[in-house]
């Protein structure tokens, strides 16, 4: 067989274990992922073990510090896996849910229900742990999944894999409701995402070339977990203690994901106050920032930022910073070149603040809180297989809510149409 003809078979096998989902209780279903926790926890070794040698490859391929770090599965972070599928398993079962419902004049009762999407195609970069929060959620709401993770977390994923199916399999998984594309051929991503009628959304997580030519290419719904170009917006009516505490930690709490703060956005009346203790609170994190010449008169040591700085994501120890007249100009600047994703202002205005929610364009929106929260595990989700900047079927955090679909019970009594 060929690529094709295998990624087919997959596709295929995906549908059956699909319609086997369906018929497993909350309570089965719950009872499958806690021993999936359970081997994780048994296999550990041989997972950190898959892993070490990815970031043996890693070094020596010489792959960007951001990615080495997505790339590492520590302790914690392992520990952080097992207990997130611990917490999915113990999270409300959301599967034939009444969202609404009502009752025709003619006696015809109307109910709308979540129930699973189907066949979910999850291609990835990077993070391993997206492996298993994708896989715990995908079951949790009777989804088969098919992954496809990056070529430099292949031992590990495979690893992952092997330990998840193997728990499942414990408690009566049905088969191949986990598959794992385990060729390093980009080709497989096109087959996956070009198989109608077996799989029925595509989750796709990495960098913007990747999200570009994974859509481009795709036969069915794509949903997008693409960069995040956050900023945060220091209003004249911010408390200066809180701003500083929020944006540091919106910066220089994990400066290398997607939810870090990459712009600052500060408004002329409090720049003077806040810019230099800022500056101050950001040197023994080593954090270059680059402004523009307002910004510059403020801290001596700043670079002068280019034009293509208001549209990077550094994912790193990089700031850029801008001084603004007013929330109307932060508004603007955010809209043109945010991706999105999570957007916060720290204000005592409620003006500015009702102001900022309104008119910003983001997935997530902020009032005197860090951006470092967008995270499905921080929401009460337990996890997340991503965060969506689109803004059809699912936006934010991608959980168990947005992995299910509706669909209409209409209950008759031998009522007909005239």
């Amino acid at each position: 067989m060929d690529l094709h003809d295998d990624m087919v078979a997959m596709g295929q096998r995906a549908l059956e274990a699909s319609r086997e989902l369906v018929r497993l209780g909350a309570r089965k279903k719950n009872t499958i992922l806690e021993s999936m926790a359970d081997a994780l926890e048994d296999h550990r070794d041989a997972i950190t073990a898959a892993n070490a040698l990815d970031m043996q490859d890693a070094a020596e391929a010489g792959l960007p510090e951001p990615i080495q770090s997505r790339l590492l599965l520590s302790e914690p972070r392992l520990d952080a896996i097992i207990k997130g599928i611990r917490v999915v398993a113990a999270l409300n079962d959301p599967l034939g849910t009444t969202i609404s419902r009502w009752i025709r004049p003619n006696g015809l009762e109307i109910v709308k229900q979540r129930v699973p999407i189907g066949v979910i195609g999850m291609v990835y970069e990077s993070r391993p742990s997206v492996t298993a929060n994708a896989t715990a959620l995908a079951i949790k709401t009777a989804n088969a999944i098919i992954l496809r993770g990056g070529k430099e977390a292949l031992r590990t994923n495979g690893a992952l894999v092997a330990a998840l199916t193997k728990g499942g399999d414990a408690k009566g998984l049905p088969p191949h409701a986990i598959q794992f594309v385990e060729t390093t051929d980009r080709a497989a991503v096109r087959e996956l995402v070009q198989l109608q009628g077996m799989v029925d959304v595509a989750i796709i997580r990495g960098g913007d070339s990747l999200v570009s030519a994974v859509t481009e290419m795709a036969r069915i719904p794509v949903i997008k977990h693409s960069k995040g170009l956050c900023h945060t917006y220091i209003d004249g009516s911010a408390d200066l203690e809180m701003a500083l505490n929020i944006a540091e930690n919106a910066k220089c709490d994990s400066p290398g994901v997607c939810n870090a703060m990459e712009t600052l956005l500060v408004h002329r009346d409090i720049a003077d106050a806040f810019l230099p203790a800022f500056a101050a609170r950001l040197q023994p994190h080593g954090v270059e920032l680059r402004g523009d010449p307002q910004a510059c008169r403020l801290v001596a040591d700043m670079e002068k930022a280019t034009a293509e700085d208001w549209s990077t994501e550094y994912l790193g120890p990089v700031l850029s910073v801008r001084i603004v007249d007013s929330v109307e100009t932060a508004i603007g600047h955010i809209n043109r070149f945010g991706s999105r994703h999570s957007e916060a202002i720290v204000a005592s205005n409620e003006g500015a603040q009702k102001a900022f929610v309104q008119r910003v364009d983001a997935a997530t929106v902020y009032i005197n809180a860090s951006t470092r929260f967008t995270d499905g595990a921080e929401f009460g989700m337990g996890t997340e297989v991503g965060v969506s900047t689109e803004k059809l079927h699912a936006r934010g955090p991608i959980g168990l809510e947005e992995l299910t679909t509706t669909r209409y019970v209409i209950q008759g009594k031998g009522q007909v149409r005239d």
